[in-house]
């Protein structure tokens, strides 16, 4: 599906899915890798030869050495249960082995920026933190194969979040990502240059079907984790009867991400913001369920699909947006989310977060992204001073 960057050959690693114990549960993927090494027969006995015979046997056992270190080493470059963790090897994992192993948290960056912004390293961040035993996958359409991979001396957010264990930062490639879904059509069709909404068509679009191909959970850049969602088909309610796509989670090959995606290229308008979107997931939840209200803090569940209630990802709506970037008497304590949506496309401002302003965003930033906090937000102060 994807171009690679690195291809592992007959005796050497291969990825795979998690096994499965007798019991049924999944092992973590983690350590979830694979040797395959080709079978030779045995060398025959070679009176002539003995010294031939000693020199294939210590090959055999350098090759061997090289295999376990091999084991080792890959697994610890995902897990870090054995060894300390080295960046620069992950760079040599594809995007389709990362997605493999199930269960990614996916973002998309789908302008051609290559730095990305305090708010997109938090939102990344603070997901690496929460799902420390799960992929965090960061799509950039900016970024290509042929881009140097020494980004990270230039780009202060882009060297942040490469550093990260857990984090892995891709080249978005729509054509390859539409294939063997009904968006392909649409997209081999659609004129990007023509569309007055083309970084969010096309985002709405990619979300669709890296989550039917791989499973996981997809995030919008400016989404900040603040602990684990325990649901896996879920979509999350902006209000009540009102379905966004800011985030949602389903297993792969999941029946509704696949109407969805039919709907997409049925009823498509790019005229029209949020009509492949937050219209799109309402428009197909309403043929499933008979939405009502939210009362309190309960979830609705519907075809075994999570209706989450407003509280767990927008417990501050839009049109009130801005108090993110106010100072509060008192913080609220947000126990009843699972993450908190930023709503940065309502901020045409431009507001930011400011060391020492003693804001809310501040204190999320400061909680749940604190490397970002001091690196981007700190010493960007610092810089500007000196």
């Amino acid at each position: 599906m994807f171009q690679r960057v690195w291809v592992s050959s007959p005796g050497s690693w291969a990825l795979r899915k998690p096994d499965r114990h007798r019991d049924g549960k999944p092992t973590s993927w983690k350590c979830g890798f694979v040797r395959t090494i080709i079978q030779h027969p045995c060398p025959r006995h070679d009176s002539k030869g003995p010294g031939k015979a000693r020199m294939l046997k210590k090959i055999q056992i350098c090759l061997c050495f090289f295999f376990v270190s091999g084991i080792l080493y890959e697994i610890s470059l995902l897990s870090g249960c054995c060894f300390s963790y080295m960046p620069v090897s992950k760079h040599f994992l594809t995007p389709e082995q990362v997605l493999n192993l199930g269960k990614s948290i996916i973002f998309l960056e789908t302008t051609e920026r290559l730095e990305p912004p305090p708010l997109v390293s938090c939102s990344v961040e603070s997901a690496a933190r929460i799902y420390q035993d799960r992929p965090i996958i960061l799509f950039m359409k900016g970024l290509t194969n042929d881009t140097a991979l020494d980004l990270n001396s230039s780009y202060a957010a882009f060297s942040l979040l490469s550093s990260m264990k857990n984090v892995f930062i891709f080249p978005l490639q729509m054509e390859t990502v539409f294939q063997e879904t009904p968006l392909l059509q649409w997209y081999n069709q659609v004129v990007p240059e023509q569309e007055k909404n083309w970084v969010h068509v096309s985002s709405d679009a990619s979300r669709l079907a890296l989550i039917w191909k791989y499973g996981g959970i997809y995030m919008d850049t400016d989404v900040i984790s603040i602990r684990p969602i325990p649901e896996e088909s879920f979509l999350a309610a902006q209000k009540s009867r009102f379905s966004s796509n800011g985030i949602f989670g389903f297993p792969a090959r999941h029946k509704f991400v696949w109407d969805c995606m039919e709907n997409f290229v049925l009823k498509y308008n790019g005229n029209i913001w949020g009509n492949q979107g937050p219209f799109l997931m309402t428009r197909m939840l309403k043929t499933l369920c008979n939405l009502t209200d939210f009362k309190g803090t309960e979830d609705h569940s519907c075809q075994n699909i999570s209706f989450l209630n407003p509280q767990r990802f927008y417990p501050i709506p839009y049109p009130a947006w801005g108090r993110y970037y106010e100072v509060w008497d008192k913080s609220p304590n947000f126990n009843h989310s699972y993450a908190l949506h930023l709503w940065n496309f309502m901020n045409h401002n431009r507001k930011a977060v400011v060391a020492g302003s003693n804001t809310l965003a501040e204190k999320l930033y400061k909680a749940y992204c604190p490397t970002t906090y001091k690196d981007l937000i700190q010493n960007a102060e610092l810089r500007v001073f000196t």
